[in-house]
């Protein structure tokens, strides 16, 4: 078995003898990495076991031992009763055979993407990468890789920084309604095993206090298993889910984060942690709006993390996938807000990324080769738009079709210049920008500065302008899938 309590020793060692310790006073000095503030754009990546029976979501592991849910009725249906083939018997099957972290470390590159967050352990509480702590992870069974720590290697061959995604904590009840009929999951466990521990689902997983509580065995483990990732692969971020705001955890979110704050900095690193909703104390770490953004500009620096398939974040048959156009104008919406975008894919279980996401990826690489100075490195300016549409706040808000319009502009300022980003090309080259016109008496504009020139990125011809009390008139021959992006010499 292995030692829990050396491992829990050096934790408490590294605490007090770094720059952190485990309360919110001391985390409260964090300051956000500037190489994240300028990265703006990085891949998500959902793969593991759920990827094999590829049938509703990366939630299979739960819901197949949900009784008359679809995934239970398909797996009785295609793979036999729960006690005969559970969800372990899923392993022999996921053999990556095809996985290749080179190419894809090329694609996120030829992405545009300068940062990388696979999924170390989903829910499901299955290891992608080689762990001391517990036999059930890919470099002992299934594919028998080390994922995490090739892709860490392949990804920092091309620039990118790596980091890592833990969903552990929600194991503590994931598996839970399989101890409700004879399955597998009534097999005896303990600490260590597969589906341990299995406890009752809570009836509302916002409830903070729901009962059973986590125990302070299962939050060891929960914590060890983090610490080893960071000791194992010093990832630049590291990437929870949702449960970890739970009242029970909190003791143990202080100890992870000063810990991990404290390698980095005797690593001479840097650390990023992403949390939702309220699970650190805001300014301890990077606030996150799965599958959402802002309406309005933030002046904390923020991420969105959202897929390019709709209906789930692990590959199915019949996933679901959105546009690139529309990822771009979602990229361009959330950085002119001081945000970043953490963007996934679901590989297949042979480890091929399919061609729907490849053909999104390359597209908003394309688009951000000829506009990325606009992105890159990008600060907000005094306000982050103007036009008629209104983006939805808050989270799980992707799926609502924006519609964006060339009145529809977004601003972001780098380098000494100014950004005007259009979201969508204007069918008859014209556009106004409301925000840029002369003051007269009548009018309280936003902007009282001297214009000198107007380019539009990836056009050779140099477009006619103006400014009057209307705004910024700008006639433009360029024509373009995705957002056009005006760049301004100030005087």
């Amino acid at each position: 078995m292995y030692d829990m309590t050396k491992y829990l020793n050096t934790i408490e060692d590294v605490i007090a003898g770094g720059p952190y310790q485990d309360t919110w006073e001391s985390l409260s000095r964090y300051t956000v990495p500037e190489w994240y503030k300028n990265a703006k754009f990085g891949i998500f990546i959902h793969w593991g076991i759920y990827s094999v029976p590829a049938f509703g979501s990366e939630w299979y592991s739960r819901n197949m031992y949900v009784k008359d849910s679809p995934e239970y009725k398909h797996h009785v249906e295609t793979y036999g009763k729960h006690k005969d083939f559970g969800y372990k018997d899923f392993i022999p099957m996921f053999t990556a055979d095809k996985f290749d972290p080179d190419a894809w470390a090329e694609l996120f590159a030829e992405a545009g993407a300068r940062y990388v967050v696979p999924v170390a352990e989903h829910h499901d509480g299955f290891q992608m990468y080689e762990s001391e702590i517990s036999h059930w992870n890919a470099a002992e069974m299934g594919p028998k890789r080390d994922v995490l720590g090739q892709l860490e290697e392949s990804c920092k061959k091309k620039g990118m920084e790596i980091g890592a995604s833990s969903h552990r904590v929600e194991h503590w009840f994931f598996m839970g309604h399989g101890r409700e009929y004879d399955s597998d999951v009534r097999e005896p466990m303990e600490r260590g095993d597969f589906y341990w521990p299995a406890m009752p689902e809570p009836e509302s997983l916002q409830d903070l206090y729901s009962e059973p509580m986590p125990t302070e065995e299962f939050l060891q483990d929960w914590l060890v298993r983090c610490c080893e990732i960071v000791d194992k692969y010093r990832p630049k971020i590291v990437y929870f889910d949702w449960w970890i705001q739970h009242s029970a955890v909190r003791p143990y979110l202080r100890k992870f984060a000063a810990y991990y704050y404290n390698r980095a900095a005797r690593w001479g690193s840097e650390a990023v942690i992403n949390y939702k909703h309220d699970a650190f104390l805001f300014g301890t770490a990077v606030p996150d709006v799965e599958r959402g953004q802002f309406a309005d500009i933030k002046p904390y620096f923020w991420q969105t993390d959202t897929a390019i398939a709709l209906n789930s974040w692990g590959y199915t048959e019949h996933n679901d996938f959105r546009p690139a156009e529309d990822i771009i104008c979602d990229l361009v919406d959330i950085v002119s807000k001081n945000g970043c975008l953490l963007l996934n894919v679901g590989p297949k279980p042979d480890g091929t990324i399919t061609q729907e996401d490849k053909a999104v990826l390359l597209k908003i690489g394309a688009w951000l080769k000829t506009n990325g100075e606009a992105i890159y490195g990008s600060r907000v300016w005094r306000r982050y738009g103007e036009g008629p549409t209104q983006v939805v706040d808050g989270q799980f808000s992707d799926s609502i079709k924006k519609n964006f319009t060339s009145r529809d502009f977004r601003f972001t300022t780098a380098d000494g210049y100014l950004y005007a980003i259009a979201m969508k090309c204007s069918g008859d080259g014209e556009y106004c920008i409301r925000s840029l016109g002369i003051q007269d008496a009548s009018r309280q504009a936003n902007f009282h500065g001297i214009i000198r020139d107007v380019e539009v990125l990836g056009c050779g011809e140099k477009p006619q302008w103006s400014r009057d009390q209307e705004g910024l008139h700008i006639r433009s021959g360029f024509v373009g899938d995705g957002p056009v992006v005006f760049k301004l010499e100030l005087e």
